[in-house]
């Protein structure tokens, strides 16, 4: 998706650049041009920032929020970022992630290369990656004190698909354990599925621009609940 906004941001500024050189249109269409090319190349911005800075930073706090958990469950996990800063940040926590790894949901996914970002990041003792559907978690009820998911929950292309990851996230969580989820869009359906779970703590937000996907239009919010202990 940046490299789109990249290229068409390129294809506005050689037509601009036409424009005025050689097609001899009036200057107030090339202006616009040129303004519609800076808008491609902003949104490619904030989608690079996003990607390689952005959701880092905001999973940082999201993750300073949570107590000092022991095991700990990423959902959608892909090459394994948040559950490799999960334990970084809790040097006693277990840590498994689940993923289907497919490709359509990030480039370059796979359980190999998850693995060897665990490696190169000194985690691999305690950082387990396995394959398995979100939908149908092949772990027992109430294993996890912390569950995350990051940018995940939303790939599921059903609603009653997605309720049933929220279903299953809250059935191996933990009485007092906590849910943590940053997705793009769906979130207001996460939200009304913790309620009707019972959930505590129930808050959900805007991340702010750091996670905008190119702009306003694609913002991530973020879904954090803890789940009773009766």
């Amino acid at each position: 998706m940046p490299w789109l906004w990249t290229a068409l941001g390129v294809l506005y500024v050689v037509i601009a650049v036409l424009s005025a050189t050689v097609w001899g249109v009036p200057p107030w269409l090339t202006i616009i041009l040129a303004v519609v090319a800076g808008f491609f190349f902003a949104g490619a911005a904030l989608y690079w920032h996003a990607t390689l800075r952005g959701k880092f930073a905001v999973w940082r706090e999201l993750l300073a929020e949570t107590g000092s958990p022991r095991r700990a469950l990423d959902l959608g996990c892909g090459r394994g970022a948040v559950s490799i800063m999960t334990a970084l940040r809790f040097g006693e926590v277990e840590v498994d992630g689940v993923d289907l790894w497919r490709s359509i949901d990030q480039s370059n996914n796979s359980v190999q290369a998850a693995e060897e970002n665990a490696r190169a990041n000194g985690v691999d003792d305690r950082v387990r990656f396995t394959t398995a559907d979100m939908t149908q978690l092949p772990f027992a009820d109430a294993s996890f004190d912390l569950i995350t998911a990051s940018l995940s929950i939303h790939n599921i292309g059903s609603e009653s698909g997605r309720a049933k990851a929220v279903d299953e996230a809250w059935r191996v969580l933990q009485p007092g354990g906590r849910l943590v989820i940053l997705d793009i869009s769906r979130t207001r359906e996460y939200e009304r599925r913790l309620a009707d779970l019972g959930a505590r703590d129930l808050v959900a937000r805007a991340a702010g621009w750091r996670v905008w996907w190119s702009g306003p239009w694609m913002a991530s919010r973020t879904v954090t609940a803890t789940k009773p202990m009766s």
